[in-house]
């Protein structure tokens, strides 16, 4: 019956802090792409243009570490996708980004390849 008990407890707080998971697919640092000169890229608390602010990326910065993607296609769907298919499941796909010790959520159609900070 413990164990039981034990087993009920440990599954209702496994939920209560759900880990974001990450595809194993991706660059290890991100550039900004896709942002004109005088504009930036939005970094915001959640995987949403609705989601609130928390800073703001110039459009030529390279080495923002990738911390996990989600949404879109995996790299082994993105092979077979059609290029609108592709296109598509671009504009779904957030990632996790930490940029100057700031970490919060980016678009990746405006996220590149990046290099490692030197």
């Amino acid at each position: 019956m413990k164990c039981i008990a034990l087993a009920a407890t440990l599954l209702t707080f496994s939920g209560l802090a759900a880990p974001v998971l990450a595809e194993a697919d991706g660059p290890d640092y991100f550039r900004v792409r896709n942002v004109r000169a005088n504009d930036v890229l939005n970094l915001r608390t959640g995987p949403s243009p609705s989601a609130a602010k928390l800073a703001e990326i110039p459009h030529d910065t390279d080495g923002i570490r990738n911390l996990g993607c989600r949404g879109g296609l995996s790299f082994a769907q993105w092979e077979r996708a059609t290029a609108a298919q592709r296109k598509a499941a671009e504009s779904r796909r957030w990632c996790r980004v930490e940029f100057r010790g700031v970490t919060g959520w980016a678009a990746s159609r405006f996220l590149g390849e990046g290099r490692s900070p030197r």
